[in-house]
Parts: structure tokens; C-alpha cells; sequence
């Protein structure tokens, strides 16, 4: 199986069809949600809505401080709140909040605004950004990330985010008990794949060691911080079945 992803470019994959190139210079937008939370559904299908625009990279990053003795959410990871707060910090806002959402590291909405339509558009971005061309292939059972040579602007990071497509849960506890919560771009993992500065270089990531529910993977070019995103990129890794609803465990 082989996908390549050039120039920023975003692929579509739909099963029997090869993938093909949709859109250039994406924007991100960092959603984070919790299915404790019930402001946040409306937030998770506005965050569906941009995940059907290809200049648009969607990540919802659940927390878990909602989290409370009659529901846990399943999708939720300690480095959603750990990226969070340090959003707030890099930001200079007063506090975390759910639903917000981030667009391109730059700027803090309440995640249900209907604004982030237009503000997580290309044209907002330009002029911010370098034209960082990233090379994203599935290679036998390897992710490569090529990174071309470009004109230094300071070492940034590159960061490499997983998240499944689409999942159901049928919420039995919390603020949301009682509903189904269709959500969507759900983050499954994040973590620093390198410093860079500008050098090219090609890093390598087995697909063994990334999560097995997650259907896709992002490479984020980002200031320290977290800050400004200045480029990504998008590929599917693999074909993972829509989770069907069901209970998340409960604690005690």
C-alpha cells in the first residue's frame, strides 16, 4: 500500500479507490471537546461539517478533567489537556475552556462558533505561512515524513498527531446521559517526532507503533509552544471500521 501526499497536499481515501490529491495548504483546527461535557456536541458536529472540507484538518482532542464517577469519556487522553493549557499559556488567555477551539495555533474560539467556517479558511492564513512542501508515504509498514530543504526560520517542531475518522457512543452518565454523541477526527495520539531547522530530512514512524483505531495521521510543522502551525499534511494509515455505539466504562 502506497499513498503520497505532496505541496501540503490533503488525500481522500474511500475504500476500493486509490487516494487522490484535494487541497493545498490546510488549515488546522484543534477542537477540544468531552463527551461529559453537554455544550459540546454542537462543537463536535460543527467539527464534522469542516472535516468535509479539504482545506480544512479537523482534531478533536478530548479531555479528561470532565471526567466523574458516572461517566468516563473513552476517547479522552491526558495530552489533550496538557496541549491545552499550554495553549492558554502560549495564548495569554485566562482559562480552559470546553468547547474550545484553536485554529492554526493562533487564535481561541468557543468551539461552537460559527465563525470558525470562516476563519479556518486558507486565505486567513496567508502571509503567515511558508511554503513548507511535506512528502507524506505509506512505505511497506512504515509513515515517511520528507521535509525539504528550506530557508531557516528558527528550529520548530514536528509534531505527528493520529485520529479516527468517526465514532458513536451511547452516553449513559454525565451531562450528556442519555445520548448518542456522533463525533469525528477523534485524537489518538500526539507526540514531538523531531526538532527541525530547515535541513532536509525524511523520518520514519512504523505504523505498528501508532494506535490501531486510529484510520489516519497528521504531521504538524509548529512553533515551540505550542504555537502557530506553519504547515501539514494528512494521510490515511489504514482502514478501521466505524465504531458502532456502545458504553464506555464507568468508574468507580
Amino acid at each position: 500500500m502506497r499513498y503520497t501526499i505532496r505541496a501540503l497536499l490533503v488525500l481522500a481515501c474511500v475504500a476500493g479507490e486509490p487516494a487522490s490529491s484535494i487541497a493545498a495548504s490546510p488549515s488546522v483546527v484543534e477542537l477540544f471537546t468531552s463527551q461529559g461535557c453537554n455544550s459540546c456536541p454542537p462543537a463536535d458536529a460543527l467539527l464534522g461539517e469542516l472535516a468535509r472540507r479539504p482545506e480544512v484538518i479537523p482534531l478533536a482532542f478530548h479531555v479528561d478533567y470532565w471526567d466523574g464517577p458516572t461517566w468516563r469519556d473513552r476517547f479522552a487522553i491526558p495530552e489533550a489537556a496538557r496541549r491545552q493549557a499550554s495553549y492558554v499559556a502560549t495564548l495569554g488567555l485566562s482559562t480552559s475552556f470546553t468547547p474550545q477551539a484553536i485554529v492554526d495555533g493562533r487564535e481561541s474560539l468557543v468551539g461552537l462558533d460559527r465563525r470558525l467556517a470562516t476563519e479556518a479558511a486558507p486565505p486567513q492564513h496567508a502571509g503567515q505561512r511558508p511554503e513548507i512542501p511535506i512528502e507524506l508515504r505509506l512505505q511497506e509498514s512504515n509513515l515517511l515524513a520528507s521535509l525539504p530543504a528550506t530557508a531557516s526560520r528558527g528550529t520548530v517542531d514536528v509534531n505527528l498527531v493520529t485520529y479516527l475518522s468517526a465514532a458513536s457512543t451511547s452516553v449513559r452518565g454525565g451531562e450528556n446521559g442519555g445520548r448518542k454523541l456522533d463525533e469525528f477526527n477523534i485524537v489518538r495520539s500526539i507526540r514531538r517526532l523531531a526538532s527541525w531547522d530547515g535541513t532536509a530530512r525524511t523520518l520514519t514512524v512504523a505504523l505498528s507503533e501508532l494506535p490501531r483505531d486510529a484510520d489516519h495521521a497528521v504531521v504538524l510543522i509548529q512553533q515551540p509552544g505550542p504555537g502557530l502551525i506553519l504547515a501539514a499534511a494528512a494521510i490515511p494509515i489504514r482502514q478501521v471500521p466505524v465504531a458502532s455505539p456502545r458504553e464506555s466504562e464507568v468508574g468507580p
